[in-house]
């Protein structure tokens, strides 16, 4: 069974990355600084966003990323687990937060800049009224 005050510990040692808060989901919890989504704490690991600009920290720890199974298949998600010596050094933490909470934001960034289908960029078709 996971440490239910795990998520209470990390937050403690992220307090010089700014506010940060946790809310539960899919049987683990969410972090969030400013509404924005960063890591996930499940099974008590904890597991921070990453994309090409901070994986090169994660690969020379040798981690990995987050996967779940789910209808017979292997789900690979963009979150990867942080390492205990990273979560016990809370400035080092904190700067590795920093980058998953940048990595978050370029996610959020391109998902928002991100073309819609074309159907939906041309509009739905008019009907006419009769």
């Amino acid at each position: 069974m996971a440490d239910v005050f795990f998520p209470d510990y990390v937050i403690e040692q992220l307090t010089g990355f700014g506010a940060v808060s946790s809310r539960p989901m899919f049987g683990g919890n969410g972090l969030y600084k400013s509404g924005v989504m960063f890591a996930v704490i499940f099974d008590g690991e904890l597991y921070f966003k990453v994309d090409d600009t901070n994986r090169p920290d994660y690969e020379a720890k040798k981690s990995e990323p987050f996967v779940y199974q789910a209808r017979g298949k292997s789900i690979v998600l963009s979150y990867w687990y942080v390492p205990e010596d990273v979560v016990e050094d809370a400035q080092l933490l904190c700067d590795w937060a920093a980058k998953a909470y940048g990595a978050a934001l370029a996610k959020r960034k391109a998902d928002i800049t991100k073309p819609k289908s074309r159907r939906r960029a041309l509009g739905q078709p008019q009907r006419r009224r009769r």
